[in-house]
Order: structure tokens, then C-alpha cells, then sequence
């Protein structure tokens, strides 16, 4: 009971934090909230990423929504494990194949049976290179082919990485946006390589502010 009540206060104290330093707001261009299972598919520059994302949905869905995180460094020390644990819920993955004792594809599968939605990071780590999106890992595939039935919606998260730059800690207040794209899913046929490529152009698109073209990671720029 202790333990709840304190969970509640700190992630009303870790909300209120992100919204006074970054300003974050919730931008649903192509799709509005719903209580429907699924999966948020990023950008990632910084730990904070989730963050984010978590403060800006609706507190209904925020509850019901889980970052898929790390287990190596969300247990590493108490204060983590509380904050993965029980403020975040994260869904905590043994990165390490050697040593995994679960499927992190058939985990979260069940997470999205039971009602629950996910944030995933496809890049599967931090991207500091500033010169766009890293090649998605196939774990967003995986998933997609298990669970055909839940929308994947891409995200982008504008700025945090000059927030919060790799080796800081405190903070730099500057505004920051995350924008919500259309619903995708995997179609039928669809082979790995293909349906990655149009994932990441998903998030790539979001890149961009209203009327300004969007670099593609590899030196193209579009409209």
C-alpha cells in the first residue's frame, strides 16, 4: 500500500517534471488516443525518450501503457527498480541472449492480450549520431507478425536529445514534441526487410515540422 502510494506520487512528480522542462506536448497528426492495445514505435536519443511519451497520453492510457526497457539497466540499483518496477511498469527484457529465460516477443504479445500497449524503440539504442534514424531491428517485425491485429503507431520525439545529451544529468529546458503518426500494420505478404523500411519511413515523416522537407537518414530530402 506504502509502496503504491509512493509509485503515484512519483509519477506525478516525474510528469510534472518533464512538462515544466521540455514544454512536452502531445501532437496526434495522424491518429487520436484509444484505449485499444498498442504499440508505440519511436525515435531514441535519450533515456528520457518513454518519458515522454508516457506524460503526454491521456492518464487513462498512460496507465495502461508500458515501455519495453532493458532489464541491465532498470534493475541496476534500488532507486531504478522502483521507478521500472512500479512507476513505469516497465516490460523488462533480458537484452542478453545467453542468459534469457524468457521470449521477448511472446511477452509482449501477452502484455498486448491482457489489454495492455507498448513503446518500443525498433533503433534498439540510443541514436546520438544526429544524422537520423539507425536501420530498425526486427523485433518490431516480430511482434507485428504475432499480433496482426494491433496498431503500430509511429512516434516522433523532437528535441529531447539537446534536452538531456548523452552523459548529462541535469537537464537544458527547451521545448519539446512528440508527434503521433497514422496506424500501420504488417500487410499480408509483407517480407521483414519491407515492412522495416516502412516503419522507419513512418517515423522519418514525422521528422519534419509542417511545410519543411525530412532527410531520410541516408542524404535524401523530401517534402
Amino acid at each position: 500500500m506504502i509502496r503504491r502510494f509512493a509509485a503515484t506520487l512519483a509519477a506525478f512528480a516525474v510528469t510534472g517534471f518533464a512538462r515544466v522542462v521540455t514544454g512536452v506536448r502531445g501532437n496526434w497528426i495522424g491518429c487520436t488516443p484509444s484505449p485499444e492495445p498498442r504499440i508505440y514505435f519511436a525515435n531514441h536519443a535519450s533515456h528520457g525518450d518513454f518519458v515522454l511519451i508516457w506524460t503526454v497520453l491521456p492518464p487513462a492510457l498512460r496507465r495502461q501503457t508500458r515501455p519495453v526497457a532493458g532489464a541491465d539497466y532498470w534493475q541496476a540499483d534500488r532507486v531504478r527498480r522502483f521507478l521500472g518496477r512500479d512507476v513505469f511498469d516497465a516490460l523488462l527484457i533480458d537484452r542478453d541472449p545467453a542468459t534469457r529465460t524468457n521470449d521477448p516477443v511472446t511477452r509482449m504479445a501477452e502484455a498486448l492480450g491482457a489489454g495492455q500497449s507498448l513503446i518500443l524503440f525498433p533503433e534498439g539504442t540510443r541514436n546520438t549520431s544526429g544524422a537520423g534514424l539507425l536501420p530498425f531491428k526486427s523485433g518490431l517485425y516480430h511482434i507485428a507478425r504475432t499480433r496482426p491485429e494491433v496498431d503500430l503507431v509511429p512516434v516522433y520525439i523532437d528535441n529531447l536529445s539537446r534536452v538531456l545529451p548523452k552523459g548529462e544529468v541535469l537537464p537544458v529546458p527547451l521545448l519539446c514534441d512528440v508527434r503521433f503518426g497514422a496506424p500501420l500494420r504488417l500487410g499480408e505478404g509483407e517480407e521483414k526487410d519491407a515492412f522495416l523500411a516502412r516503419a522507419r519511413a513512418a517515423v522519418v515523416a514525422l521528422s519534419a515540422k509542417p511545410g519543411t522537407a525530412v532527410a531520410d537518414g541516408a542524404g535524401e530530402a523530401r517534402p
